[in-house]
């Protein structure tokens, strides 16, 4: 994967948001906000474990991890009530699952503007999206300094 190319699964979820009209794009972003994975009962549990990434507007907690495979998997809780914050955790977690570490690091920060949402959100929502994939990648690099 080159610096300028996107993984698969983000790439995908990209040409979706592109090939329809800006009206739509917010509903697909409400559909991503339904289908975000639930949280692994391990972490469930202990809602400690996560982060809370305090760009957003609305309370978003992320975790990720690498097993130990070297493959990145964020894991997100957002409320109900944002929509908007949920729709885009749930594009990172579903984007961003499995990618090997080198893959993950080179996601480019500013992937959010990519998905033709800038008419339809705030840009201090965006800038929450960017500010939950930079503590992503923090946190991937705690993980590998600590292995």
């Amino acid at each position: 994967m080159s610096a300028t190319e996107l993984p698969p699964a983000l790439a995908e979820i990209r040409d979706d948001f592109l090939a329809i009209t800006k009206q739509e794009r917010l509903q697909l972003l409400l559909e991503f906000s339904r289908d975000l994975p639930a949280l692994p009962e391990r972490l469930a549990d202990h809602p400690e474990l996560l982060e809370r990434v305090e760009e957003c507007q609305s309370p978003v907690f992320i975790i990720t991890e690498v097993d130990e495979a070297g493959h990145v998997h964020l894991h997100a809780t957002a409320p109900q009530e944002a929509p908007t914050t949920r729709g885009f955790a749930s594009i990172l977690a579903q984007g961003l699952d499995g990618l090997t570490v080198d893959d993950f690091f080179a996601v480019p920060d500013d992937f959010p503007f990519e998905l033709g949402l800038t008419e339809a959100v705030s840009p201090l929502r965006l800038r929450g999206m960017v500010g939950m994939i930079g503590r992503a990648k923090r946190q991937v690099r705690a993980a590998i300094a600590d292995s």
